[in-house]
């Protein structure tokens, strides 16, 4: 009897293993947000993290960042929209950041009503223009198909929702019931870890690297991620981006040459469902565009954004 009780014993402490490191996580609560510059708006799902950056006038940028990352990688990117005379809006999705975290489906639906409860707290109607990288492109494009009447321009970086390589791993991860769930929970933060520790653009973005050790750290992300997987990242846009050319919304997408995520496939299929939009490949990039290739993504966003002004 003694061999089964410690059988049972390990068995019972190897399927509570993610919940235990879960819970040695901090916890995004009042004295964590004194650290966090910009504000913060109670909204329907919970309290949601923002910042103004740029200009007290002048049009206004809403940018939203990716699946594992948070507002600060925008900050320079941000600099060069403000140079350019935008109002910047930057923002933490819901279980990043200084944001809350929330439960339930981590699909379209949940991200677009975080949006819309933002801009509504902000007052801000029309007249916008939406940044989206990766996953917050996928959340602009929905935001511009369902209210073209409030756009002014759609701007995507490496966007989802058109074709995604997925992982063996978090394929596993999002398909295998029970199993899945407790192996994502137990390493999904190590891989992590160490595809940022060995990426190229991480010696020169100290403060990436900082934000993203920060969201690893904290608790209720790697759910969120699981949960995105299996929610917004399955969904295919090809309805919006096809809508959005219909409306006639001026688009530019920048992709990353070397992106291994968003395969170059994705492009032509958007091409073939917005045929209006223009595109900008930034050579050598990879899927972290926005931060590693800062100074070619801005040159893009300066001669495109002054050329479609001028016109």
């Amino acid at each position: 009897m003694l061999w089964f009780a410690l059988v049972l014993l390990v068995v019972t402490l190897l399927a509570a293993l993610p919940s235990i490191l879960e819970g040695r996580r901090f916890v995004i609560d009042r004295a964590k947000r004194q650290e966090a510059p910009g504000k913060f708006a109670e909204l329907s799902q919970g309290v949601t993290h923002y910042r103004w950056i740029g200009p007290t006038r002048g049009p206004v940028a809403v940018m939203i960042h990716g699946l594992i990352t948070s507002s600060p990688i925008w900050e320079d990117l941000a600099d060069t929209m403000a140079d350019l005379g935008y109002r910047v809006l930057v923002y933490d999705l819901y279980n990043r950041g200084y944001s809350d975290n929330v439960d339930g489906p981590h699909d379209t639906d949940m991200y677009l009503r975080q949006l819309d409860d933002l801009l509504a707290h902000e007052g801000l109607e029309d007249g916008l223009t939406m940044v989206g990288y990766s996953m917050g492109g996928m959340i602009a494009t929905k935001f511009a198909a369902t209210e073209p009447h409030r756009m002014h321009r759609l701007i995507l970086m490496a966007p989802g929702g058109i074709d995604m390589n997925e992982s063996d791993f978090g394929k596993f991860c999002r398909t295998t019931p029970i199993l899945g769930p407790w192996v994502h929970g137990i390493w999904a933060g190590m891989r992590f870890t160490r595809q940022i520790n060995e990426d190229a653009w991480a010696a020169a973005n100290p403060h990436v690297v900082d934000t993203m050790a920060m969201e690893l750290d904290r608790r209720g992300f790697l759910p969120a991620i699981l949960a995105c997987r299996s929610g917004i990242l399955t969904e295919v846009l090809e309805d919006a981006f096809r809508s959005i050319n219909r409306d006639g919304i001026p688009t530019i997408v920048i992709w990353g040459e070397e992106d291994g995520v968003i395969p170059s496939s994705a492009m032509g299929k958007m091409a073939q469902w917005n045929r209006k939009a223009h595109h900008e490949i930034i050579e050598g990039a990879g899927h972290e565009l926005p931060y590693s290739h800062v100074a070619e993504v801005s040159d893009v966003l300066r001669a495109m954004l002054r050329e479609q002004k001028a016109v």
